[in-house]
């Protein structure tokens, strides 16, 4: 069929529409005529393949991976960068008036290379064949890939090297999956295993191919495998952690904790959530390994920080050593609650930063209770982002300022930082 391409939607699809009925085709750009092929009918809507381009939009852009489009991982390489920046802040803005948030902000875009951004590269290894791989678009089939141009440069290297030993050391024999970690001066790697089979024998591979490992890969630092079922470390060599230097502040960041991907805008997010505010008492939940927290802890009397990951909690005490400050192992929603009860005294600011399910009815109500006077929303999904500022603005606050962060260019994902106060 003959479709014209109304907008895009969250997911990377463009929207169009035969006889009433929503298509989603892949590939496409606001304006553009295209053919397409109903692949699935879902009855009220339907997904579609890309056949050609009729009449294309002139924000399309020649993708620079020989991978795109059979790849699952990026979903805009067909657009120019400054239009991808447009499109998700149509769709930002759009989630959050579906939400029925009144007098929303102009939003405002922070954005940086769109090429050789990610510190952190995850691949399946094939057990047959022992390729390195993504995923392919929609399915479970593996993808043999020898470079990913928005990996940061040093992972590439580190892929390629790995990529010619793979099949030689018979990786997929013991492991299912790997991942390559770098800091920001791009002169240190992690290298992170889990196993496919018994944990004896990945843990005895390890040891053996460690000095290999390091011959083929120099800047690398550590290396760790852990068990694919319940993630428990079954061996380590060398280091076992980065340092990661953003800002003026060294972060330390071990095997299993969580740092934020994209290495060019590390210093302008920390900056956008920590610059504005001083003060007494601020609570930084969800707080990984301290990123906003260390930021944060000369502009504030005590920094209150809560992590319930155990790899983070560690790190975060490293990272937050100063003993005016507190870290908290704990959930969010159980510190929160706890909290409430004992009536603590109410920070002057409280930063969440939490996982694409967001904050939850209950955790947004217990802060609203709590009454902050400050609150910086940091949101790696706009659906649940939308859904609980409208329980905090129900409660009282006021959003101030909306920025988009592009994170995560050549595909549909984006974070988000909302200001609010009473």
């Amino acid at each position: 069929m003959k479709l014209r391409i109304e907008k895009q939607i969250y997911g990377g699809s463009g929207l169009a529409r035969d006889n009433g009925k929503a298509i989603f085709v892949p590939f496409t750009l606001a304006g553009e005529e295209v053919e397409a092929e109903v692949a699935e009918d879902h009855g009220s809507y339907a997904s579609a393949e890309l056949r050609g381009i009729l009449e294309a939009s002139p924000n399309r852009a020649e993708p620079p991976c020989p991978y795109f489009g059979e790849c699952g991982g990026c979903h805009y390489q067909h657009a120019t960068y400054q239009h991808q920046i447009e499109i998700k802040l149509q769709i930002l803005r759009e989630s959050l008036e579906r939400a029925r948030l009144k007098e929303i902000p102009e939003i405002t875009a922070l954005h940086g290379e769109p090429l050789g951004y990610r510190n952190r590269i995850r691949l399946h290894i094939d057990s047959a064949t022992s390729r390195l791989c993504y995923k392919k678009r929609g399915s479970h089939q593996n993808l043999p890939v020898d470079e990913c141009p928005i990996a940061a440069p040093v992972l590439e290297e580190a892929l390629k090297a790995l990529q010619s030993q793979a099949q030689e050391w018979q990786l997929g024999g013991t492991f299912a999956e790997l991942e390559i970690f770098t800091n920001g001066a791009m002169d240190s790697l992690l290298l992170s295993l889990w196993a496919s089979g018994p944990p004896q024998a990945a843990a005895r591979q390890l040891e053996s191919l460690w000095p290999q490992l390091q011959s083929r890969i120099p800047k690398l630092r550590g290396a760790a495998v852990f068990s694919t079922e319940r993630g428990k470390l079954l061996a380590q060599h060398g280091d076992s952690s980065l340092t990661y230097a953003v800002a003026g502040h060294d972060y330390r960041v071990s095997f299993g904790s969580f740092f934020q991907v994209n290495h060019f805008l590390l210093g302008p997010l920390t900056e956008l959530v920590a610059s504005e505010h001083s003060g007494a008492l601020a609570w930084d939940l969800y707080a990984g390994v301290g990123l906003f927290s260390a930021a944060l802890a000369a502009r504030f009397e005590q920094i209150v920080s809560v992590e319930s990951a155990p790899s983070a909690v560690r790190d975060l005490r490293r990272n937050l050593s100063d003993g005016r400050h507190r870290v908290i192992a704990s959930s969010t929603l159980d510190f929160l609650r706890r909290a409430r009860s004992g009536k603590a005294p109410a920070p002057d600011l409280v930063i969440v930063d939490p996982p694409r399910a967001g904050l939850g009815k209950e955790a947004a109500t217990l802060i609203a209770a709590i009454r902050p006077a400050h609150i910086t929303y940091v949101s790696c999904d706009p659906a649940t982002l939308s859904r609980d500022l409208k329980s905090l603005l129900d409660s009282g606050y006021h959003l101030r300022a909306m920025h988009m962060v592009d994170l995560f260019p050549q595909t549909f994902h984006l974070e988000s930082a909302a200001k609010l106060s009473l």
